[in-house]
C-alpha cells in the first residue's frame, strides 16, 4: 500500500507540476505579471538558474546533480517504506524534485544546466515558485511531522 501511495503522489504531482509549467509557458510572458483573486496570486513568469529564493544562480549542475542523487535514494526507500505517512512525504518529495529536475535537464540554456520554470507569487512572500517548490515544501513539513509526532518507523514498526 505504501509503494502505492508513493508512486500515485509521485505521479499526479509531477504531472500537476509539469501541466501548470506548460500552461505558464503557453500563455504568460515573462515580465508580464496576471494578477488574479484580488491580487493574493499574481502568475509572473520567470526562468530560475538557482535553487530556492534564488540561492546558488550559476551552479545549477550542483542542484541537478543533487536532485539525481535524491531520486536514488528515493528509489531505494521505495522498497522499504511500509507507513503510510512516510509514503506521502516521499512522494511529494519525489514529484518536487523529479518536476524540477525535469527542467533542469531538459530546458535552455543546455542540458544539466536548465533554468527551472517559476510562475506562481503570493503577496508578501519572498520568492516565485512552482507545483514542484509546493511539493517539496510539503514533503518538508510531512516528513518533519512524522518524525516528530509518528509512532511508526519506515517498515512501520511501532517506536516509542
Amino acid at each position: 500500500m505504501a509503494r502505492a501511495i508513493i508512486l500515485g503522489v509521485l505521479v499526479v504531482g509531477y504531472g500537476l507540476d509539469q501541466l501548470t509549467k506548460h500552461l505558464a509557458l503557453s500563455h504568460l510572458a515573462e515580465g508580464d505579471p496576471v494578477r488574479l483573486l484580488g491580487g493574493l496570486l499574481t502568475l509572473r513568469l520567470i526562468f530560475n538558474s538557482g535553487a530556492a529564493f534564488g540561492m546558488g544562480e550559476g551552479v545549477t549542475i550542483v542542484f541537478t546533480l543533487l536532485s539525481a542523487t535524491v531520486l536514488v535514494v528515493l528509489l531505494v526507500l521505495l522498497w522499504r517504506v511500509r507507513h503510510r505517512g512516510w509514503a506521502l512525504g516521499f512522494g511529494l518529495l519525489g514529484a518536487g524534485v523529479c518536476g524540477n529536475l525535469t527542467d533542469r535537464l531538459v530546458r535552455p540554456p543546455a542540458p544539466l544546466h536548465g533554468h527551472v520554470v517559476d510562475f506562481l507569487e503570493l503577496p508578501y512572500f519572498p520568492a516565485i515558485f512552482n507545483v514542484a517548490d509546493v511539493c517539496v515544501t510539503f514533503a518538508a513539513v510531512t516528513i518533519a511531522w512524522v518524525s516528530l509526532f509518528g509512532q511508526a518507523s519506515l517498515r512501520g514498526e511501532r517506536v516509542s
